[in-house]
């Protein structure tokens, strides 16, 4: 799943991460494989692998039918039968990068409005036929999508089916839940006012993307919340909830031809074409170090490289050197210099961060903040000598094994997870039979191949963002 909706609270993990400013998006199970939503799950369970395997190598050959309804909606289908369940997720084109000059916030707010009336049902008995169906519904704005899930017992699916298709074609967006989500929203925004975190993540962004869509908070502005109207929501609703710029994925106690009709039901209705903004491609500006300076006992690091297109040729060759290096959580390289020689710090990660617009390779972590310098030197050492020497062969073996067989855990573990991977799998084009062809594309991966993705991305001078007092020496080590 990509997370939750900002105006619900969304924080980053145990330790300050950029990450999510730097992506402002929730997290997914494709964008950046091996990412770590699921990581340390997987980890501190790797033992229970095996006691899964049969099941789960059950679930890495799924079978995935594509049903096609009659008005042409398309979704990717697994049929489980063994439970009376069944996981509805989808996505169309353009999220928040899609929010208009000074009314920031815009498609956040929307998607806070889905489950708070419909059709003629106003906020409460829209709940409250939610509640009898028992059925869950959420919507969550991203970067660059506007998602949509829905779980349901199969033996409500029509009712529930019902509520779906009034939330996404006859929204209500009254103006009573808009004011108290608009409430909501002003209520974090405040807090955040007052978290260096947050504070330090909104400069970051600036500096990153400068006036690109990217460096706007999803949430908002104090100043931007009170400009949006119940217009300029149901504007953005016609434009963007329309038929070519949508991709589903149902899971569960379902067969193809009521999902043919149900897909018709839900989404049939729906104008034909999206009328978007176009959002240009950016490149993060490297090279500078942002110094958020707060007399803090602990000092946050994040560092910016450049990364890859998941269309790259080098996608899986940048994969498998981000693992080495700082994507794999108790056996990288960075891990091993910075948390067990030298115990500086608790957790230190590297991530692969892939937008539709913009592609970075980020390191993150945080230190004793009489240490942030030494830690920072470290960090860059580390990246150093994987750009000029690259990865062992050992190294590249031992990682293929875990990304092969650690798939299965991470991204088809249940229904909901199952569904959200099929909607990434259509977002990135990766077609009907990647889950199938995947651990050929990584086996076919050369130790050489990844020493000339590690080369060409890390060799970069990166961007630096410090949190916390100034740095001894201006930590350029």
């Amino acid at each position: 799943m990509r997370g939750v909706p900002a105006w619900q609270g969304r924080r980053s993990g145990q330790y300050l991460s950029s990450v999510s400013a730097l992506r402002a998006d929730p997290p997914s199970p494709t964008r950046g494989e091996g990412g770590r939503l699921y990581r340390a799950f997987a980890t501190l369970c790797f033992a229970l692998f095996f006691l899964l395997l049969p099941a789960l190598a059950a679930r890495a050959e799924m079978n995935i039918q594509e049903v096609k309804s009659k008005e042409g909606v398309t979704a990717w289908l697994v049929e489980d039968h063994s439970i009376p369940l069944i996981a509805v997720r989808f996505v169309f084109d353009g999220g928040s990068a899609q929010d208009p000059a000074g009314k920031e916030g815009l498609v956040n707010l929307m998607t806070g409005l889905f489950d708070e009336g419909a059709g003629n049902l106003d906020s409460d008995a829209f709940q409250q036929k939610l509640d009898d169906a028992g059925a869950e519904m959420s919507f969550q704005a991203a970067r660059d999508g506007t998602y949509g899930t829905m779980r349901m017992l199969s033996q409500e699916k029509n009712e529930a089916f019902g509520l779906l298709k009034l939330a996404v074609d006859q929204p209500r967006f009254d103006q009573a839940p808009i004011d108290r989500v608009r409430a909501q929203v002003l209520s974090g925004i405040l807090t955040n006012e007052r978290d260096p975190n947050t504070v330090a993540q909104q400069r970051w962004l600036r500096a990153i993307y400068g006036e690109h869509p990217y460096s706007r908070s999803d949430q908002g502005t104090k100043d931007s919340l009170t400009t949006i109207t119940a217009d300029d929501i149901k504007a953005f609703h016609k434009a963007n909830f329309a038929r070519n710029g949508l991709r589903v994925a149902v899971v569960g106690d379902i067969d193809a031809a009521t999902l043919r009709n149900k897909l018709d039901e839900v989404f049939g209705g729906l104008p034909e074409k999206q009328t978007l903004a176009p959002v240009a491609d950016v490149t993060p500006k490297l090279g500078q170090q942002l110094e958020v300076n707060y007399d803090l006992p602990q000092t946050s690091l994040q560092l910016a490289w450049p990364g890859v297109k998941r269309s790259d040729p080098d996608f899986f060759a940048t994969v498998l050197m981000n693992e080495i290096l700082g994507g794999s959580t108790f056996t990288s390289r960075l891990f091993s210099e910075v948390r067990e020689k030298r115990g500086l710090a608790y957790g230190v990660s590297s991530d692969l961060v892939d937008n539709e617009h913009s592609h970075s390779l980020l390191v993150t972590t945080a230190t004793r903040s009489d240490r942030a310098a030494e830690t920072l030197s470290i960090v860059r050492q580390v990246v150093k000598d994987m750009a000029e020497n690259g990865p062992t062969e050992e190294e590249l073996a031992a990682i293929k094994k875990y990304l092969i067989g650690a798939y299965a855990i991470n991204n088809l573990d249940s229904s909901s997870s199952i569904a959200a991977t099929l909607v990434e799998l259509q977002v990135d084009n990766l077609g009907i039979d990647y889950v199938k062809r995947r651990a050929a594309l990584i086996n076919a991966v050369t130790l050489a191949d990844v020493k000339a993705a590690a080369k060409k991305l890390l060799s970069a001078d990166p961007a630096v963002m410090v949190i916390g007092p100034p740095l001894a020496g201006g930590g350029k080590g």
